[in-house]
């Protein structure tokens, strides 16, 4: 086997292709992967850590030679297996993405119109990837038979799998139940009181003791997250009475929000914490928690995880104003994000709503955590089979911005069309990636400051993936080479091969990342046999493919000491 270190100095613009593979294969010193200055970055590679790099040749064939062979940095790559561009794409680009699939990942919510065992089979063979139990409605018993099923489905196969994320009620301020809707019309005076059990025409009670404190004089309260809103004109001791701005029908338990303002009540309540010890009983996927304002919430949750001993990932939701100014710190603390643009849009203004979901993604991006993008996304296909245009175009941009997961709530919890609504999410998510050029930052740019060996594997696994346009295959048993190749965003699907069905359910949220469980064996040829063998057999590949297979990770699975590999393969049919 030939050993040889990857530029990083290929910049994959859209004429490159060419240049591309001639530098990859030409450099065959640490200077000139890293340049001359790299030993002042303190990039200079260790004894124990030298990239071993199956030696590649490309034919006009397409061939790879052999391990004996040497890179022949000469020959004529103009007829070789990377292809022209048109309009500022590969032609292949297209092929590639369909063959391998959509990356950006769907996180649906279940609820009476999916919670059969029918329609979770179907929701996951739609696309649904992560599975969501929306806490504020429903009990444990039903909570607990799609857990069931989930956990059923999971069994079944073995490069199939939904996650399941557990989403917290949170301290959601609320109308109470009315017999019937209330029509509210513009310039009526209407009133909401502590008491608790009050519906009249123009009253109705609140579930939140503090409320009468937390409001003042002029205050915009909004109802349903804007779809109805009142002025605060007076208070007493236990009510608030307000004139109707934007009229409608005021429903059971319909949510409340102060322009601006937060509730000061505690992000974890007494509930939520039983939710979330249901959650541990169960052992679920991920938390989704609600109106977080700092970390200090998220500390306090992982440390009662860690005290559990579960491996459970925390994903903070964004949606209240004050966790604006401790936006970064709440970011850090937690192991991902959710931009929950219903609540965010009704408690600041809404025009900020769309620069803060750009801003939220880019931050998560750039501290490899996952970041979900959810609220209103088809809302209109509740009660209608087709979507707005505008709402495909949200699907769009949201996956255009880089967001791991987008997410479908009261579309397939309740709604008249829940696979529809999947589905329309999956082919809008799909052909938005297909016009995605291939990852054209400088890599220069991107490798400032990446000083961990395993950022700089990743990084260059992704540059010769999509060079070759070939898939990556990554072993892993904690999901950690898999997380990094993700935040690279290769073209084509990372195959993340795990002993560990905990970590499979944790790497479906990550975009790009098809986990598939497969216990290793000690002899590192004999497990890459099985595996580049089971994506055959699967049609995940076909033979004559190349393949980018990547030895690396926080923990050696086959090695003593910390060597790391990225070699190309073909695939015997």
């Amino acid at each position: 086997m030939a050993t040889s270190n990857l530029s990083t100095g290929v910049p994959l613009l859209k004429s490159d292709s060419t240049r591309a593979a001639d530098c990859l294969a030409s450099c065959r010193t640490v200077s000139a992967a890293f340049g001359p200055e790299a030993k002042s970055r303190g990039m200079c590679l260790q004894s124990k850590l030298i990239t071993l790099v199956r030696c590649l040749r490309i034919s006009e064939q397409g061939e790879v030679a052999s391990d004996n062979d040497s890179l022949d940095t000469d020959q004529d790559v103009s007829n070789s297996t990377f292809e022209p561009q048109s309009n500022g794409f590969p032609l292949s680009r297209m092929k590639l993405i369909t063959k391998f699939g959509r990356k950006t990942k769907i996180v649906c919510t279940i609820g009476p119109s999916t919670s059969s065992r029918e329609m979770i089979w179907k929701l996951a063979e739609t696309g649904m990837n992560v599975a969501r139990l929306n806490m504020s409605h429903g009990d444990h018993f039903s909570h607990q038979k799609t857990i069931d099923l989930v956990k059923e489905y999971n069994a079944q196969f073995k490069d199939k799998v939904i996650a399941i994320m557990l989403d917290t009620k949170g301290p959601e301020v609320r109308s109470g139940d009315v017999p019937k809707p209330i029509l509210l019309k513009e310039g009526q005076e209407f009133n909401f009181t502590i008491k608790r059990g009050v519906s009249t025409k123009d009253t109705v009670s609140v579930n939140y003791d503090d409320f009468v404190n937390d409001v003042e004089v002029g205050d915009i309260l909004l109802v349903d997250g804007g779809m109805m809103s009142l002025a605060v004109k007076s208070k007493t001791d236990d009510s608030v009475k307000c004139v109707v701005i934007d009229g409608g029908e005021l429903k059971s338990r319909r949510h409340l929000n102060v322009r601006g303002k937060s509730a000061t009540l505690p992000s974890i309540t007494d509930k939520d914490w039983e939710d979330i010890r249901f959650g541990v009983d169960n052992q679920v996927d991920f938390y989704a928690v609600s109106f977080v304002k700092d970390a200090r919430v998220v500390h306090e949750l992982k440390d009662y995880l860690r005290s559990c001993n579960a491996d459970i990932r925390v994903i903070v939701k964004i949606e209240s104003a004050d966790s604006i100014p401790n936006l970064q710190s709440i970011l850090s603390a937690s192991d991902g994000a959710m931009v929950a643009r219903g609540d965010l849009g009704a408690e600041l203004p809404i025009e900020e709503v769309p620069l803060l979901q750009e801003d939220i993604i880019r931050r998560c991006h750039s501290m490899q955590k996952p970041v979900i993008v959810a609220t209103n996304m088809l809302e209109s296909m509740i009660d209608h089979p087709t979507p707005t245009r505008a709402e495909v175009s949200d699907i769009a941009i949201a996956v255009r911005e880089g967001a791991d997961a987008v997410m479908l709530s009261g579309e397939t919890a309740h709604g008249k069309y829940p696979l529809k609504a999947v589905k329309v999410m999956h082919t809008v998510a799909l052909r938005t990636e297909s016009s995605r050029p291939i990852n054209s930052t400088t890599p220069n740019q991107l490798i400032v400051g990446k000083r961990r060996m395993g950022d700089m594997f990743a990084f260059h696994a992704t540059i010769m993936a999509n060079t070759l346009n070939t898939p990556i295959i990554v072993f892993t048993r904690t999901g950690s080479m898999a997380i990094l190749l993700s935040h690279y965003r290769p073209c084509s699907t990372i195959f993340a091969f795990t002993d560990d069905q905990r970590i499979k359910q944790r790497l479906v949220l990550y975009h790009g990342v098809m986990p598939i469980y497969m216990q290793f064996s000690n002899d590192a040829e004999e497990t890459f046999s099985r595996a580049l063998k089971f994506l055959l057999n699967k049609g995940h590949v076909v033979g004559g493919d190349n393949v980018t297979l990547v030895q690396s990770g926080a923990q050696p699975i086959w090695r003593k000491e910390s060597t790391h590999h990225i070699q190309v393969r073909r695939i015997q049919g």
